[in-house]
């Protein structure tokens, strides 16, 4: 099977600078999500025809997926959905049928092509079709005898036609080398001036092709973008409906309106997600975990058992079984940590391993640092990484304990079972069970006065 994706529009009631299909809904371009479903179809060639913003949009694409198999046929200008067709006919093989598809309709299933595609058969015409209790704008399905005959465009239609509720979609399947003769033919006699694909449906019945028909399972699976409160109503479908596949496979969310997927999201049994959360990427939450409100989670893994207290931020990191996070903590890339960790309020880690039983329950900054077992670090530490140019590492091994308000210059190792003192800044490394400390001396300014507010000079 050839697919081609129509993606060349403007989307001028968008208004922006940014192609419209490659404006993101659930975290991912239009055009992504039409070509991720043709992908799964397996299609012998894929073409996407691109005109507005022209190099944009395949250099995008082209990022986002490298090394893919997508033909790019150029549309310029843009003279219709038939003109935009007869631009990948060249790429097209003859001798499969040619589905074609829309790059701002980004919510089609894979289950619904799969029966267009088993209507159209190798040799019929196949249209996707739906009734709409309002089908303003729509062009409308013509039946005689309940055999569709014509599709009638609503700026050409009277008004019986406008009567008629099964409109079409545009998505189509036709039979190749007869797609190609009734391109050759279509004319732009017609109130916009365009070449309507539409009208090969006409050609089709002339020229004795059946013209079949198939409808999706939701009409929002047929709706298009073309403008920004379209695309807020596409994206709340599109949660909506990730919402209650969660729902069914047992998660627990607080609130299935208040939720953003923008990516996957995999889940154990018994786990529970509170409001206003936000997950990227791929996020795998384990068996029994708990999401606290507002938490924002990017390519992560975590553990069973684990909980994420509220407003907590994760990113290209994993949690180990039965840790607690946050809230307000922040684990940023390269993070791993192991089961039973502690990391608390206004903690942020980066690039760091930390291994079980440990802790850092507020106000620190851990980042480039290995963390043994049963680690304690306390409030107010900071793991100096950084020296301007390179990043250090720190090492902390098992059973250590850092004071408060500690600052360890990397590179350095604190030994096993050392503690170090409050208010230490460690610039070698700490020696095995002992005590390190380094600090001023104190001392109290017995002649020390408070200075006083100078007196207002009388007006």
């Amino acid at each position: 099977m050839n697919i081609v994706i129509l993606a060349a529009g403007q989307g001028k009631r968008m208004r922006s600078d940014l192609p419209k299909v490659l404006h993101p809904l659930a975290g991912k371009p239009l055009l992504r999500h039409v070509i991720d479903c043709a992908r799964s179809l397996s299609p012998q060639r894929l073409i996407v025809v691109h005109g507005h913003g022209g190099d944009t949009v395949r250099q995008a694409i082209d990022a986002a997926l490298p090394g893919n198999d997508i033909g790019w046929a150029l549309q310029s200008p843009q003279l219709g959905t038939g003109h935009a067709v007869m631009q990948a006919a060249p790429l097209l093989d003859p001798t499969v049928p040619t589905l074609v598809l829309y790059g701002d309709v980004p919510l089609t299933t894979r289950d619904t092509l799969v029966r267009l595609i088993e209507a159209a058969g190798p040799d019929r015409l196949a249209l996707l079709t739906v009734n709409l209790d309002d089908p303003t704008g729509y062009g409308r399905i013509v039946r005689h005898e309940g055999r569709i005959v014509r599709i009638v465009e609503h700026k050409d239609a009277d008004e019986p036609t406008r009567g008629i509720r099964e409109v079409n979609t545009g998505i189509m399947v036709a039979p190749t080398a007869a797609l190609e003769r009734w391109l050759a033919g279509l004319s732009d006699d017609n109130a916009q001036k365009e070449y309507y694909l539409t009208d090969i449906v006409a050609m089709a019945v002339r020229d004795g092709v059946a013209v079949a028909s198939a409808q999706p399972a939701a009409a929002w699976e047929t709706l298009g973008v073309n403008s920004k409160l379209q695309l807020a109503e596409l994206e709340r479908i599109h949660q909506r409906n990730v919402a209650e596949r969660l729902l069914d496979e047992g998660v627990t969310l607080a609130d299935p309106a208040r939720l953003d997927v923008r990516g996957t999201l995999a889940c154990g049994r018994d786990v529970a997600i509170d409001v206003n959360c936000v997950f990227e990427g791929e996020v795998t939450l384990a068996d029994g975990v708990q999401v606290g409100a507002n938490c924002v989670i990017r390519n992560a893994r975590i553990d069973a058992g684990a909980q994420i207290l509220p407003f907590t931020h994760i990113e290209d990191a994993s949690v180990g079984a039965g840790a607690r996070i946050g809230p307000y903590a922040r684990l940023r890339p390269g993070t791993e940590l192991g089961a039973d960790t502690h990391v608390g309020n206004f903690v942020e880690m980066k690039n760091t391993k930390m291994a079980a039983g440990s802790k850092a329950n507020h106000l620190a900054y851990v980042g480039d640092a290995t963390v043994g077992q049963r680690v304690n670090i306390g409030a107010g530490t900071i793991t100096c990484n950084y020296d301007g140019v390179n990043k250090h590492r720190t090492v902390i091994e098992d059973d250590a304990f850092i004071g408060s308000d500690s600052q360890l210059v990397a590179p350095v190792t604190v030994g096993r079972g050392a503690t170090l003192g409050a208010g230490t800044t460690l610039t070698r490394d700490a020696p095995p069970d002992r005590l390190t400390v380094s600090r001023s001396k104190q001392h109290t300014v017995e002649s020390w006065k408070r200075p006083q507010k100078a007196a207002k000079a009388a007006k």
